[in-house]
């Protein structure tokens, strides 16, 4: 059963989903944009069975506290000490397993460089490392706002918040749409309608930059530390290419890729697939 709470962390109260019982193998999940903890609502129950797991709202996402990004910094560098805040509050520490999707990836390796001795193994869904990652729909936030953030580079951006843009993240690269709940992108878009919440994801968008830049960082850790590495790959996701799942290997020749018939949200469509390869993978190389 997942349990629904929230804790203080950084001055606000932190939303999150707990399933699975405490002393079981800790798997975190971390999501991406535009969703939150709700992305992971199928995934939690089918693996309390076996393991802990734990997923948090970031703040301006979601049942999290958005306070006013006059007055609150949204970066990557925020999010991942107020999920590093919140993991120490609820004594959710020690070796554990990491699964990162998307702006999740950003905000894992944050945390495995805090705490290098938490990283026991990781689960890496459509979260990109790579230069050769990047789709076309980075063009106008890589190439056009990060070199020059003015009022109208940000305004071409304003579609990536629109009802019809978040629709088709989730619809994009996934074969069948019938399959593919419109309570997701209805559920964001309510809370992308909240005051603020715009201007959250505009502040976030061009903080991304500085996680492009650290990837050279993140590469080397990988190809020093080898830990142990299950990836999933959305072949159709609408931000991230069938290359920057490909280019993992790399940098981990041993680490595991399972190519989906899916796009950025892939937990929608394969659930069966991701849970049999988490658990065989977790029985033959982390156990």
């Amino acid at each position: 059963m997942t349990r629904f709470r929230t804790v203080s962390a950084g001055g606000l109260e932190v939303f999150y989903r707990e399933a699975g019982e405490p002393g079981a193998p800790k798997l975190l999940l971390l999501g991406g944009f535009p969703s939150s903890s709700h992305q992971f609502q199928n995934l939690m129950p089918a693996l309390a069975n076996r393991f802990h797991l734990v997923s948090f709202v970031y703040p301006g996402f979601g049942n999290t506290e958005m306070p006013d990004p006059r007055e609150w910094d949204y970066t990557f560098d925020h999010l991942a000490e107020i999920v590093d805040e919140a993991l120490l509050a609820i004594d959710f520490t020690g070796p554990m397993g990491l699964y990162m999707q998307a702006y999740g990836g950003p905000i894992g390796n944050r945390l495995i460089s805090l705490h290098p001795d938490w990283l026991r193994w990781q689960i890496i869904q459509n979260a990109n490392m790579y230069e050769e990652g990047f789709t076309e729909a980075w063009d106008s936030i890589r190439h056009v706002l990060w070199p020059n953030r003015t009022a109208d580079t940000e305004a071409v951006l304003k579609t990536f918040l629109e009802p019809e843009t978040v629709k088709a993240i989730y619809l994009t690269g996934h074969p069948d749409p019938t399959r593919i709940s419109p309570d997701n992108w209805n559920l964001d878009l309510h809370f992308l309608a909240r005051p603020n919440a715009h201007r959250v994801q505009l502040e976030l968008f061009y903080d991304y930059r500085t996680d492009a830049e650290r990837y050279v960082t993140w590469q080397a850790r990988l190809r020093r530390d080898q830990p142990k590495t299950l990836i999933f790959w959305g072949q159709g996701d609408i931000f991230f290419t069938p290359g920057g799942g490909e280019a993992y290997l790399r940098d981990l020749p041993d680490a595991k890729l399972v190519p989906l018939d899916s796009g950025h949200f892939a937990l929608e469509d394969c659930l069966a697939d991701i849970v049999a390869g988490i658990n065989s993978f977790y029985d033959e190389n982390v156990k």
